[in-house]
């Protein structure tokens, strides 16, 4: 393969301007809210009552002390609720208020909207090879950085 060259810069060009137009569509339609907010509280709604702290850590990609930063966050604007396991009073258990479930209804539409705005003309083959290309990147830099650090 010829040595690649700068898709570092165009992946995170893709992503600045993704993270640009969902802010967009946030703003005009009143929702007050950042990408890893969205990102975070969406995760929780997936998870529905096994959502948990630790859990959510494990699966946003972002370290420890910026998840419960996002988390409090979420409290804060009473899209959250903080409490514990019953029976386990380790775990943080996460529940989306109903202000949260009324943001999820409105912003889950606009995204999948968005979505489909960034795969417009690029077909089913296209796609998944684009993911299988995503995933053996993300692959090779874990294994990587699993032999190495």
């Amino acid at each position: 393969m010829k040595q690649p060259s700068g898709y570092g810069f165009l992946i995170d060009k893709t992503l600045k301007k993704l993270q640009s137009i969902y802010l967009y569509a946030f703003k005009d339609n009143g929702i007050d809210l950042t990408i890893e907010q969205w990102a975070i509280l969406h995760r929780i709604y997936e998870l529905g009552d096994e959502a948990s702290q630790t859990e959510i850590t494990k699966t946003n990609y972002r370290n420890r002390a910026t998840t419960s930063r996002v988390i409090s966050g979420l409290v804060k604007k009473e899209l959250l609720v903080k409490g514990r396991f019953k029976g386990d009073s380790k775990r943080f258990k996460l529940t989306i208020t109903a202000k949260g479930q009324k943001i999820i209804a409105i912003v889950e539409p606009i995204m999948y909207r968005l979505r489909a705005v960034g795969v417009t003309d690029i077909n089913q083959k296209e796609y998944d090879n684009f993911i299988s290309v995503l995933d053996k990147i993300w692959n090779n830099c874990e294994s990587y950085q699993q032999s190495t650090y």
